[in-house]
């Protein structure tokens, strides 16, 4: 079995594998093969690192005065659609009678970024194995469908680049996605929507404050920050600053889509049957309804404020 993912692992770094059909292949590896036991240690953790180490590197093709233009834009926007996801959601977590914490998870969830924030509020929020499963379950089905969709809705709507990293990176769960639906679509969607993600990631931490101030949890050591966020700007910088690099981005910016294929491989590997097996009706609906909404607002936005 290691044989066949290291021979897979290969294939999609010489052949150059879309993420989209990336995600798609280790899922077919993790519903239909036996899973191995080298990703069953450590699929999860080798998936977080290569997507935060794929997101540094795409930093090198990113302008610096861009990067903050964009980031302090999206200050405002991402907390004003992060509050009306909480609003939707405790409303129809209350409508579908879906306890907590598992509703808080799935909130968190759809509102910043998938699977980092809900493993960032679960330890706070004491959250039981079921339920921080089902979470990210329901999590990585939208997203891998969301790497499908969001391309071919972008274009059935006409969407400019702009528009389409913009209504990516806020509907879209998962970074690892919000930057494959934009490689798909264009480069100049991909810039945008990395930059807004990163921007929408940076509330995990007053969320985890929050959460932990809500319940007096002793858990704050647990807390984690996207530590990586300030290597990508810092890359933005030096190569921003610095001329004499602009040969190496062409290669980092290859090596950083490369990861996110290896990235999003490894985490449709992550998905087992037993998790889906799981996941009831109830909270599917909810968090399915809650995505919708999500991405309807945002495309509201898109279409009267991003040109």
């Amino acid at each position: 079995m290691n044989f066949i993912l290291l021979l897979t692992a290969s294939m999609i770094i010489l052949v150059g594998l879309p993420p989209h059909w990336s995600i798609l292949l280790g899922l077919g590896f993790s519903l239909f093969l036996p899973k191995s036991l080298f990703i069953q240690n450590n699929g999860k953790k080798l998936s977080g690192y290569l997507l935060q180490l794929s997101v540094i590197l795409l930093g090198a093709s990113l302008n610096f005065q861009s990067v903050l233009k964009e980031g302090s834009q999206g200050l405002i926007v991402t907390f004003v659609s992060i509050s009306l996801i909480f609003l939707m959601g405790y409303f129809l977590a209350r409508l579908f009678k879906i306890p907590s914490p598992l509703s808080e998870l799935i909130i968190s969830g759809t509102s910043i970024c998938g699977g980092s924030a809900i493993s960032a509020v679960a330890p706070v929020l004491k959250s039981d194995s079921l339920s921080m499963a089902t979470a990210l379950g329901i999590v990585f089905i939208l997203n891998a469908m969301a790497v499908f969709l969001f391309p071919q809705l972008g274009l059935w709507l006409d969407l400019s680049q702009s528009q389409f990293g913009t209504w990516a990176a806020l509907a879209i769960h998962d970074t690892s996605s919000v930057v494959a639906a934009g490689q798909i679509y264009g480069d100049e969607a991909m810039k945008v929507g990395t930059t807004l993600k990163l921007t929408r990631a940076l509330w995990i931490i007053p969320l985890t404050f929050l959460f932990a101030f809500k319940s007096k949890s002793k858990d704050k050591a647990k807390l984690t920050y996207p530590w990586f966020i300030l290597f990508f700007l810092l890359l933005s910088l030096t190569f921003t600053v610095f001329d004499g690099l602009h040969f190496l981005i062409s290669p980092l910016t290859k090596i950083s889509k490369t990861g996110l294929s290896l990235t999003l491989f490894l985490i449709g590997m992550n998905l087992s049957k037993e998790q889906l097996k799981k996941i009831g009706a109830k909270p599917i609906l909810f968090g399915i309804l809650l995505w919708i909404l999500t991405l309807s607002l945002s495309l509201v936005y898109v279409f009267h404020f991003i040109q």
